[in-house]
């Protein structure tokens, strides 16, 4: 549910969703009498293998992709370094292999993109984006050449919850030959992506962002497009991931893929009627304050906005003493004490950058979670500011 307590509001969905009733109750028994490994030919192995393939099954159908093409992970990040990690050794032309990602790419990519780099066989390029945190499409074209050999590019943004313009940057990449991967944790839930329709090579997901368990993911890899296992040791996964298969957690997952198949539609309108709520309520009650990727198409869950004059990690531990949660910024990131740089990278100035809280939004958020937050944070902002040594603009 939304509330951790009576007066708790949850409103960091984007960070990690709450286990649903029906997804625990799917996990439940193979923590106790079905406990057998997947790669036992005995009936209690039979038992667990069996479970396997029917998630399998419900991560691929969410994606429209065969079930033989869903590699389980242990998450998003993962998933992220086995597709930039498995392809980029797998297919490198000659002597020097060109990587091309966007400047708001999770760090996930970004960090395996920059450990290629200090190879002198890789070049990594990164594309700009445009003030509302959109990738510019000519710098993609731009950067593919005939050394490139994969091209990164995430569906919809954690922070600011931009949607990517993925299809044309997939047709892009199919006709020059170039492979296309898209990290979609954060956009499958309300925005899900049509693999037989859409050039897209390799497709990132996890399990704890749509009201699954942590610790689990996928990638989906197109059929007849060999990577490099990063972790070697066992046959599982057709070879492509080695290790003993969390079996509860792949079991969660599933089922959680196949809420999230029936109920997107309703889930997106519902989603973005609370954000758009929040957002009106919060630009009608506090001045100062702006929304990070307004200009742009976004996911209906998540909403970035900055306040002038305060700090983002003031903001949140204030909120958070009013049972409030949310975040400044990604979850992986928060033990940074560096702005994000994704509004750095869609030119905010450091301090802007600085200023910025992330609201998402999820399952079990309320009109009433909203109500109470456009009520409560006038009062925070304006003592805060009060309190605040950094300049207001203008």
């Amino acid at each position: 549910m939304s509330r951790q307590g009576t007066e708790s509001i949850y409103l960091d969905h984007a960070a990690t969703s709450p286990i649903r009733p029906e997804v625990w109750e799917a996990m439940a028994p193979y923590f106790s009498n079905r406990f057998g490994n997947a790669g036992s030919v005995h009936r209690f192995g039979r038992v667990a293998r069996r479970a396997i393939d029917t998630a399998r099954e419900q991560v691929a159908q969410l994606i429209h992709a065969d079930p033989r093409d869903i590699i389980f992970t242990s998450g998003g990040t993962e998933s992220d370094n086995l597709a930039i990690f498995g392809i980029s050794g797998k297919y490198r032309r000659g002597s020097r292999a060109r990587l091309a990602v966007s400047a708001v790419e999770h760090h996930a990519v970004l960090d395996a993109a920059k450990a290629l780099a200090k190879h002198d066989t890789y070049e990594v390029v990164t594309a700009r984006v445009d003030e509302a945190g959109r990738v510019d499409s000519v710098g993609i074209e731009e950067s593919v050449d005939s050394g490139t050999i994969l091209v990164s590019v995430m569906h919809g943004n954690n922070e600011t919850g931009v949607i990517q313009p993925i299809e044309t940057i997939g047709r892009l990449c199919r006709d020059r030959g170039v492979f296309f991967h898209t990290d979609a944790v954060q956009s499958i839930q309300y925005r899900p992506i049509d693999i037989a329709a859409l050039p897209v090579d390799a497709v990132t997901v996890s399990g704890h962002k749509l009201g699954g368990p942590k610790g689990i993911g996928a990638l989906y890899l197109r059929r007849g497009l060999p990577l490099d296992a990063q972790l070697i040791g066992g046959v599982q996964e057709r070879g492509r991931r080695a290790g003993t298969e969390n079996v509860p957690a792949i079991v969660g997952f599933g089922k959680a893929c196949e809420l999230a198949l029936g109920e997107s539609t309703q889930s997106a309108r519902r989603m973005t009627a609370l954000r758009d709520r929040l957002e009106a309520g919060l630009l009608e009650q506090i001045g100062g304050i702006w929304i990070n990727g307004s200009g742009a198409e976004r996911l209906p869950h998540i909403l970035n906005a900055g306040f002038d004059g305060i700090e983002g990690e003031t903001l949140l531990y204030s909120l958070d003493q009013e049972g409030i949660a949310v975040s400044n910024g990604s979850a992986c990131t928060s033990g940074s004490l560096d702005p994000s740089h994704v509004l750095l990278a869609m030119g905010q100035s450091y301090q802007q950058a600085q200023c910025a809280v992330r609201f998402s939004l999820g399952y079990g958020s309320s009109e009433t979670d909203v109500d109470r937050v456009i009520d409560r944070l006038p009062a925070i902002v304006e003592r805060l500011r009060a309190e605040s040594p950094l300049p207001r603009a203008g």
